[in-house]
């Protein structure tokens, strides 16, 4: 044999093993993902986006207003009783926990289409540093509550200007 044939059957060794060990795996896990897909039911709606993803958790919007003299926590949770909705204040954090429950009686079992989302949810809201936590209020209208969290004059921050020396 000479040189150039041995050199061709090294490469055609490395081309080889190559394709065992590296680009084999990876079509067979290509191959498994795709059966997989082909599995799964056809009848669940795909998801649209990105965006459709979540907006079906059931995470409340929430919206925060500060005033002079307050700050403002507005809480959408329409379709729960404020009864079930936990509202603490754990250190600087305002905390707000819940759980949409899915009503359905066994006659109403079959139906077609659903986008309203169900489930726990959890959130944790840092409040500044001049809100006085002792004398948290809240009220519930038309599946919002409204948190009114009072600003503490006193424990307002200071700015101090620190004067940067050259060295």
């Amino acid at each position: 044999m000479n040189e150039q044939s041995l050199a061709r059957q090294k490469t055609e060794s490395a081309k080889q093993y190559l394709t065992d060990h590296l680009v084999e795996p990876f079509s067979k896990l290509r191959g498994e993902v795709e059966h997989m897909f082909d599995e799964f039911p056809s009848r669940w709606p795909a998801l649209q986006s990105a965006s459709r993803l979540t907006t079906s958790l059931p995470v409340p919007a929430v919206e925060m207003i500060e005033t002079d003299d307050s700050y403002k926590v507005s809480v959408e949770v329409p379709g729960i009783d404020p009864k079930d909705v936990d509202l603490a204040v754990q250190q600087d954090m305002l905390i707000i926990k819940g759980e949409k429950r899915e009503e359905f009686s066994e006659s109403d079992r079959n139906h077609a289409r659903s986008e309203r989302s169900y489930g726990c949810f959890e959130r944790h809201i840092t409040m500044p540093v001049d809100a006085n936590l002792e004398a948290v209020e809240a009220s519930s209208k038309n599946g919002v509550i409204t948190i009114e969290i009072p600003r503490d004059s006193e424990s307002k921050a200071a700015v101090r200007n620190i004067p940067i020396s050259a060295s």
